[in-house]
């Protein structure tokens, strides 16, 4: 995503109906709504418009009066986002700027904000949605998808549309949400526009083709049914699109690494570091949430010991399209070579003529192959399964090397030009053979001085309240912590009203406990005001913060209840889970609800943007 950039703030027009003075409100409202805020706040606006005057109302006397359902019967296309890191709305963004540019009608929503009651009413509809886990819809989208696979969705005999997933194949439930949506839609009656694409980690080669032919399908449909309408000129609050950023994705600012700190104790089974790094002169800017994309090598024995596995010549040239490179760098710095895919493991049974692995294949064996792909990398398959590869054939196979996304552990009015990060080093033994994580053992051999290809990536969805006289409630286990440091920096700094507990998670006190020093001075301060620890190794029982979280059930629903908002950051595949059903326990029953009334309490935090998730 793009860096922030400073919103602008704009005088209304003098023929406005609203007040100076409640427009200099409505301007600071705005400064702090993203697009999908925007939308959902004009649409809250227009309805508010019906019930006090019984239409729709307009920019001026000479704008036509539209209706939902006229804009779509007119040909308008709306597209759909579903992102966890972001990705999804790149796509999406880039699709709605195609349209704009030949004039097309087109809106752009978040699946939380596309309003489910317009759905009956659409005509042509494209989403963009990842899949993340093991086939859950991303947070944004968890109600929309939900509300698609209900029994309160409408039949959509008029709708034509189209669905892009988003995936990784490393995953053996790759793409399921929009496989999922894909078919929904279907048994509804929709008219599938274009076949469905499913994109893995180099999006690009499913995204672009599907996005072309989207847009050849859907130009002429929208440009017979647009009539040549006049509508009133408004002026905007703030720009519809911001000046580009500096530094991107594809163009990382190089940042200087200050500082890379061993915080865990002696003794520990982990290896976590505490990383500084320099943002001086880059002119770029975050916000607590948000992540810092870095992009990685692999590690250069990994790459020796696989040229060696398939008695390859790692200096040897390899072309791949218009680019030719050393296998080498293909390998260390081009190709993804620690995280096995579904498609690679196919090509590769049929290299070595595997049964074992063509087994594995089968449907029924889903849990098998995940165990594989979790447990192995593609050095262990080479050599447990061995086959006759050339060097454009395994660079080929090979998915794109990307960037890791992590946590910023800091505020950037708290610390100035700097990022910090939390890293857990992950090096573990596979039979023998040591065995490292690319990104975090890229990051933990870099010593200070050492240069990194950094951006920012922004995260709408893991937001601070605007109002800083709420309470905040923290659940960050492991380097799931990394957030809240910024949290807590940055509410200390502009002086927030509200209080903030902490529920943190590990190991062992003794070893484990990152951070520790800095939570006690705050709590000293009054710049944490309640701190719940899980040391789950630490007595005979396993104690996690799902246990805390039902502990202190009581207080949890209170904070809420008063308007406290609510944030979980760390693994997906067990711990969110497991605090998602604390939670759920935890307002049935200091909330005297039932487990339906519980999920609708906690679903409607989320629509509020009171309950955020950022986990992976």
């Amino acid at each position: 995503m793009s860096p922030a950039q400073p919103a602008a703030t704009h005088a209304f027009p003098a023929q406005s109906p609203i007040a100076a003075e409640t427009g200099a409100q409505i301007a600071r409202l705005t400064e702090s709504l993203d697009s999908a805020g925007l939308w959902w706040l004009s649409g809250y606006a227009a309805g508010l418009a019906r019930a006090q005057s019984g239409a729709v109302a307009v920019a001026s006397a000479h704008a036509p009066v539209e209706t939902v359902a006229d804009a779509a019967e007119r040909g308008r296309l709306t597209v759909v986002y579903g992102s966890q890191t972001g990705n999804a709305r790149r796509v999406a963004e880039a699709l709605v700027a195609k349209f704009e540019g030949e004039g097309l009608p087109v809106r752009l929503l978040r699946a939380d904000a596309y309003p489910t009651r317009e759905l009956k009413d659409e005509r042509f509809l494209a989403i963009v949605i990842s899949t993340q886990g093991d086939g859950d819809p991303p947070d944004d989208a968890r109600a929309l998808v939900e509300f698609i696979d209900g029994k309160r969705a409408p039949k959509l005999p008029q709708l034509r549309y189209a669905v892009l997933g988003l995936g990784d194949s490393s995953y053996p439930q790759f793409c399921a949400i929009g496989q999922r949506l894909d078919a929904r839609f279907e048994a509804l009656g929709a008219q599938r526009w274009i076949a469905r694409g499913d994109a893995d980690l180099d999006i690009d080669t499913v995204a672009a083709p599907w996005s072309a032919t989207l847009f050849a399908e859907a130009k002429d449909a929208l440009k017979a049914k647009s009539p040549a309408l006049t509508l009133a000129s408004v002026t905007p609050l703030r720009p519809h699109a911001q000046a580009p950023a500096a530094w991107t994705r594809e163009r990382p600012f190089a940042a200087e690494l200050l500082a890379n700190l061993p915080i865990s104790g002696r003794g520990s089974d982990k290896d976590i570091r505490h990383m500084e790094l320099s943002l001086a002169d880059s002119g770029l800017d975050y916000e607590p949430g948000d992540a810092l994309g870095v992009w990685i090598e692999n590690p250069p024995a990994l790459v020796q010991a696989m040229a060696e596995a398939l008695d390859l010549d790692v200096d040897a040239p390899v072309t791949l399209g218009t680019d030719t490179l050393p296998l080498r760098e293909w390998l260390g710095r081009k190709r993804e070579i620690t995280r096995l895919s579904r498609p690679f493991v196919a090509t590769h049974a049929a290299h070595a003529g595997s049964e074992d692995l063509n087994r594995l294949l089968a449907p029924d064996q889903r849990d098998g192959l995940a165990a594989l792909m979790a447990g192995s990398q593609v050095i262990d398959l080479l050599r447990e399964h061995p086959g006759a590869w050339t060097a454009e054939q395994l660079v080929e196979a090979l998915r794109p090397l990307q960037p890791r996304l992590y946590s910023i552990a800091s505020s950037r009015k708290a610390v100035g030009d700097e990022a910090h990060l939390t890293v857990a080093h992950v090096e573990y033994l596979h039979g023998d053979a040591l065995r490292w994580g690319a990104g975090s053992h890229h990051l933990a051999t870099r010593e200070e001085g050492a240069s990194l290809p950094v951006f920012i990536e922004r995260n709408e969805r893991f937001r601070l309240p605007a109002d800083a006289s709420r309470d905040v409630i923290m659940i960050g286990p492991g380097t799931g912590v990394a957030p809240f440091r910024g949290f807590v920096q940055e509410r200390e700094v502009v002086g927030a009203g509200g209080r903030n507990w902490l529920l943190f998670g590990n190991p062992h006190a003794r070893t484990d406990f990152l951070y520790q020093v800095e939570w006690q001075d705050a709590l000293k301060r009054g710049s944490l005001h309640r701190l719940d620890l899980a040391f789950s190794r630490d007595q005979a029982q396993k104690v996690y913060v799902q246990h805390k979280l039902r502990e202190h059930g009581r207080e949890l629903f209170a904070w809420l209840e008063n308007g406290a908002h609510l944030y979980v950051c760390g693994d997906a595949t067990r711990m969110a889970k497991d605090v998602h059903a604390a939670l759920l326990d935890a307002i049935a029953t200091h909330g005297g609800k039932s487990a339906e009334d519980a999920a609708d309490y906690l679903n409607a935090l989320q629509a509020q943007g009171r309950y955020a998730r950022d986990v992976y």
